[in-house]
């Protein structure tokens, strides 16, 4: 693994608890592969616009008919993601799901023809399978026996990943963390022996096949 691709989408940036978060995950990637590179991507203040007619129509056709406004912008974080060894997604569940700058994102990336292909058996992903983990942060549960909120942000971001060829999707969150003080501090702390325990088991699993092929 070269690089990592990390894509921000909380609008409190480096302040967010999801980037927080996913630094933590980089952090532990970072400690396998010291010389890794990091292409920060932070949309939560300065999303992509949203896509455009030309896109709209382009999608629509047998081709794409431009190459121009929000079609150039869509080749560019295409080719981003494409170059990228992992994908590191930091987010916050906004009412219940996405943020609309991770989806602006995903709108763009996302894309007939260039990252995933219509055909008889109907949608298959184009680009290559690596390793995505997303870090989550809200300031509710939406899951364990302490969850009071449903979860549509997980699902569709494992259904839309999967479509364009993304399968290897770990999830890590920080949950309930408006009730702050120690209660943050708890699943702050939670969410870290997760991702120790994630990457030791990596560790173990890549240990036992370097084995049995030696």
């Amino acid at each position: 693994m070269k690089n990592i691709l990390h894509v921000s989408a909380s609008p409190r940036g480096k302040a967010a608890e999801s980037y927080r978060l996913s630094l933590e995950i980089i952090a532990a990637l970072r400690q396998r592969n010291p010389a890794i590179e990091v292409i920060d991507r932070p949309i939560g203040n300065d999303s992509p616009p949203h896509v455009d007619e030309d896109y709209a129509i382009s999608q629509a056709s047998v081709k794409d008919v431009s190459d121009a406004g929000s079609m150039a912008r869509s080749e560019e974080l295409v080719r981003e993601l494409e170059s990228a060894d992992c994908l590191v997604i930091s987010t916050p569940m906004h009412n219940l799901s996405l943020p609309s700058a991770l989806k602006a994102w995903i709108d763009h990336v996302v894309r007939a023809r260039r990252t995933f292909s219509i055909g008889p058996a109907g949608k298959v992903g184009l680009l290559e399978d690596r390793s995505v983990f997303i870090a989550i942060a809200s300031g509710g549960r939406f899951s364990g026996d302490q969850a009071r909120q449903p979860d549509f942000l997980t699902p569709y971001l494992k259904t839309i990943l999967a479509m364009i060829g993304l399968r290897d999707v770990t999830f890590f969150t920080v949950q309930g963390t408006a009730a702050g003080g120690e209660a943050l501090e708890r699943t702050r702390q939670a969410a870290a022996h997760e991702i120790a325990a994630h990457f030791a088991e990596r560790d173990e699993i890549t240990t036992r096949e370097k084995h049995r092929v030696g």
